[in-house]
């Protein structure tokens, strides 16, 4: 793993976090398996701790400034991430590496396809 690597994947996951919303779960955590041969609970747990303090907070005020930042929405939002990254988290320590990589896989399908037949 290399420091130019692993902030090659953060630009990556800001962009397109930036310009269409995803980042962790979609950009970082598949990254960190692949690129960085991460497990797939440190490449998880790594991908929470990147997103803490800076995640969208540059961008969200480029919304915000727009007039496309539903705030009360996003602090909702928050306090659903907030339980469930934690409840998450338990649910992940629980299954085996090799559950948990194919039901993340799985889960990357279903959101592909839904947004391929749309």
């Amino acid at each position: 793993m290399t420091t130019l690597l692993l902030l090659a994947i953060g630009l990556a996951a800001g962009v397109l976090s930036g310009l269409v919303g995803i980042g962790g779960g979609i950009v970082i955590v598949p990254a960190l398996i692949t690129l960085a041969r991460f497990p797939t609970r440190t490449a998880t747990g790594t991908s929470l701790g990147a997103l803490l303090l800076p995640v969208g907070l540059l961008g969200a005020w480029r919304y915000y400034e727009a007039g496309e930042l539903d705030v009360r929405a996003a602090l909702l939002l928050a306090a659903g991430l907030f339980v469930g990254a934690y409840l998450g988290a338990e649910i992940a320590q629980r299954l085996s590496e090799e559950h948990l990589r194919r039901g993340f896989a799985v889960f990357l399908v279903l959101v592909a396809a839904q947004l391929w037949f749309r």
